[in-house]
């Protein structure tokens, strides 16, 4: 179970980087959400939010697992919300590509689902929709 989405962006890679990795942005696009890392391999990443009645959450949570930066980053995520066990199945894993070309800027997403992970094809298909909303967020934000 694996999502790919790439989607081309009128922007400089370095700004398409901080689209992804700075928390004023992510706020603007991921649901409200702050992305929190010290994007170091092995570090934590969280998405910090708030609830309808503000108190402050984290919705998702993982590690850094690779990271070339302003190229690519790689990371597990769980969200500790949904009364899943907390073991290393029920992570799916995500990786942004960044590049450039004539073109623009190309950011390639790869999500992935470990085969029998609880809730996996729910899951799978709430991020496929999650992303036909978050990209072209992404993108008016960025080019705006």
């Amino acid at each position: 179970m694996t999502i790919v989405q790439t989607m081309l962006f009128q922007a400089s890679q370095e700004q398409v980087w901080d689209l992804l990795t700075n928390p004023a942005m992510t706020k603007q696009y991921m649901f409200g959400c702050e992305v929190l890392s010290d994007w170091q391999i092995g570090s934590p990443i969280n998405w910090k939010g708030q609830t309808e009645d503000g108190q402050e959450i984290i919705y998702v949570t993982g590690e850094v697992t690779a990271i070339d930066p302003s190229k690519s980053v790689s990371f597990t995520m769980f969200d500790p919300n949904m009364g899943l066990k907390d073991i290393p199945e029920n992570y799916a894993s995500l990786t942004y590509e960044v590049s450039t070309s004539d073109e623009g800027t190309s950011l390639t997403l790869t999500q992935s689902y470990v085969p029998g992970a609880e809730n996996g094809q729910k899951r799978y298909e709430d991020s496929l929709k999650g992303w036909e909303m978050i990209l072209p967020a992404m993108k008016q934000l960025v080019e705006s």
